[in-house]
């Protein structure tokens, strides 16, 4: 083909007509109709050249004409039948294939049958059984050849008028394929498939519908992608799991980019309109390497539950307390009441609800957990079946500094909201806690700790003190929540896009992770199981190393950790610690009927020992510092020690008080002795 043809056939696969021939499929009696044609011209052919059988004498039903009508009426009525015109002919040549066999072999059999029945009446075959194969073969051929010729003369159209990325498929299996050459096909899309990379045979070696099938060797990734001019990985949604094993790695140590299509059942061939395939297509984000199998609740029981309740939802417009509206609004609650003190974050919950859930009932509150009387208002108002308390300050630098609202939320708020629901006969609180609050070394964790102790021992209170308590009190900790609002993924994102450097405290800091869609379905699900004074964990996986997961958002970015990216240590900030865990030493687990949920066996405090501690901590906050404050927290929670924090001093403060204590017992000890 020369410079000149090409140019011409390029200008005019640009022009605006070629386009909008090509951006929409062809209309199904449109090649219907060529199909006709096909077997019209294969019975003709077979008339031509004299292929049926020699007429029985002068009869009508046995002269050539008659023959050519039925073997045409007889094709027609199957391909309308089998639906032969119904698929897309540039993106379904499997079942194209398939469905022209089927044609050839049912309507060849039924002749046969025709033939046969005239020979045991008459004893002349209706069609000589040449002329039924013949005819068979003619017609396979010629329908099979004009959508070949179809699909390749689109596919030159298309990739002379457009400039796709090059990729190569993940697999070799029939989904796969499937996806390379729709995505091949596709009218304006961005991706051009240069090869099939095969997992399961690594000795492979040949072509799928043109399409090179090439074995995966770890050691020659990057080769393969230079030779096939390409940096760009896609695969399936199924095949997540095999990335999360490592293969994953393997690609991004070499730079290549990933993508994922989510779901391959969005692509209809039958579809009016040309599929979009590449708009499902995205970059892989670190949520979906957690290295683990998302946990996903499907308990029947939620739905039954929560269905036509009333439920208040304190922090409602945060990261946890939001995600828990959505699946509450999706388990078809009568009424949710939303709690929080952030305006524009309500505000924008109110209009993504009324969009998704537009029968379902809101309520919103602007107030502070802090504030009783308000807090009192709503409870009264709306007398809520369930409280799912998320209402906390979290940032641990944050209430370091403040140690004082710290207390007044996350203690006090929570005992607003905790002695409202028995005043109310809420049937269930469930409180969200923290894996901070075991052994805490920061203001937040063991603030949520004496939340999590006042919580507990009002149950056990109210089960003492009566034969049946009105309300069931129910803890969950989990860790750290990916994307959450302050969490240490977007802060990477951001970094990033900025072009670095990335920061982490430490090398070796490492954190427990799970989305929030995870999270907030365990605190239903164990909302839903408690019979009041458990604190339930969660499995959360094998813990992350922080450094690692900013090496692979790195790397998923398209970018070289220590090259492109610097990622500097700024050294571990005020109460953090290296690691988090889900229990301390004296704590054990019970296991529960779901494999994710276990139940802590923590220590009880009595309720009147607790409200004692909780006063001397209010009046803390009202006449002491921010020093009172803090020593009065280490009283009530002993094995809350600060870490790189200036409430250090006030650990070693409060061990030389008990040195002193132990000094002045063994003296009188001495003295008694001396005495005796």
């Amino acid at each position: 083909m020369g410079n000149t043809t090409k140019k011409l056939i390029k200008k005019l696969a640009e022009s605006r007509p070629m386009q909008a021939f090509l951006e929409k499929p062809t209309p199904k009696w449109v090649v219907f109709i060529a199909d006709l044609l096909i077997i019209a011209f294969c019975c003709a052919i077979s008339i031509a050249f004299n292929l049926s059988h020699p007429s029985a004498g002068t009869d009508w039903v046995y002269t050539d004409t008659a023959r050519w009508l039925t073997e045409f009426i007889i094709y027609g009525a199957l391909a309308f039948g089998l639906g032969t015109s119904r698929y897309i002919i540039r993106l379904s040549a499997i079942e194209d294939i398939y469905r022209i066999v089927l044609l050839v072999f049912l309507a060849s059999a039924l002749l046969c049958g025709i033939s046969g029945i005239c020979y045991i009446f008459t004893g002349t075959p209706y069609l000589s059984i040449w002329s039924i194969i013949i005819t068979a073969a003619l017609v396979f051929a010629l329908m099979l050849m004009m959508r070949l010729s179809v699909k390749y003369i689109y596919l030159a159209t298309v990739g002379m008028s457009q400039k796709k990325k090059r990729i190569i498929v993940l697999g070799s299996a029939i989904n796969s394929y499937f996806l390379a050459s729709a995505l091949k096909s596709e009218f304006e899309g961005r991706f051009d498939p240069v090869a099939l990379l095969s997992l399961v045979d690594k000795k492979v070696d040949g072509t799928v519908n043109g399409i090179p099938v090439i074995p995966f060797d770890p050691d020659r990734v990057a080769e393969v992608f230079k030779y096939y001019k390409c940096d760009t990985l896609l695969f399936l949604s199924t095949q997540l799991e095999l990335m999360r094993s490592g293969t994953a790695d393997i690609f991004l140590r070499n730079n290549i980019h990933l993508l994922m299509l989510n779901q391959v059942e969005e692509f209809d061939v039958n579809a009016k309109q040309m599929p979009r395939l590449s708009s499902h297509v995205h970059d892989i984000h670190i949520e979906d390497l957690l290295g683990r199998e998302p946990i996903r609740t499907e308990n029947p029981i939620l739905r039954s539950v929560i269905r036509k309740q009333t439920v208040l939802v304190t922090g409602a417009a945060g990261s946890i307390g939001s995600e828990i509206v959505r699946q509450l609004a999706s388990f078809e609650a009568y009424e949710i009441v939303l709690l929080d003190q952030a305006e524009t974050p309500m505000h924008d919950m109110q209009l993504e609800l009324q969009e998704k859930f537009p029968g379902l009932k809101i309520q919103m509150v602007i107030t502070d957990v802090a504030n009783r009387d308000r807090l009192e208002q709503a409870f009264e108002k709306y007398r809520p079946r369930y409280v799912f308390h998320a209402a906390a300050y979290k940032h641990v630098p944050m209430m370091e500094r403040n140690p004082q609202e710290a207390i007044i939320t996350n203690v006090f708020g929570t005992k607003n909201v905790a002695d409202l629901a028995v005043k109310y006969g809420v049937e269930k609180f469930v409180m969200i806690s923290t894996d901070k609050a075991v052994n805490p070394t920061n203001v937040m964790g063991a603030s949520k700790r004496i939340a999590e102790i006042y919580v507990q021992s009002l149950f056990y209170h109210l089960r003492n003190t009566s034969d049946s308590p009105s309300t069931r009190f129910i803890t969950t900790r989990f860790g750290n929540v990916l994307g959450s609002n302050g969490s240490v993924i977007p802060l990477f994102r951001r970094q990033i896009e900025q072009g670095g450097p990335v920061t982490i405290t430490h090398r070796d800091i490492i954190r427990y992770f799970m989305t929030i869609p995870e999270a907030c379905s365990l605190v239903l699900e164990a909302g839903c199981m408690g019979s009041g004074g458990e604190i339930f964990i969660f499995d959360m996986g094998q813990p992350v190393k922080i450094w690692d997961l900013a090496v692979r958002m790195i790397s998923l970015s398209g970018l070289r950790a220590g090259e492109d990216i610097q990622i500097i240590e700024t050294g571990l900030r005020p109460g953090e610690k290296l690691f988090e865990e889900l229990l301390n030493e004296r704590e054990h687990t019970l296991a529960t009927h779901h494999k994710k949920i276990m139940i802590a066996r923590v220590r009880t405090y009595k309720y009147e020992d607790v409200l004692e501690h909780l006063e001397r901590l209010h009046d803390a906050l009202n006449h002491g510092s921010n020093h009172d404050v803090v020593a009065e927290m280490k009283h009530i929670v002993p094995e809350y020690k600060s870490k790189n924090s200036i409430w250090e001093r006030i650990d070693t403060e409060i061990s030389d008080d008990h040195e002193h204590d132990m000094q002045e017992i063994n003296t009188d000890f001495s003295l008694d002795t001396v005495e005796k």
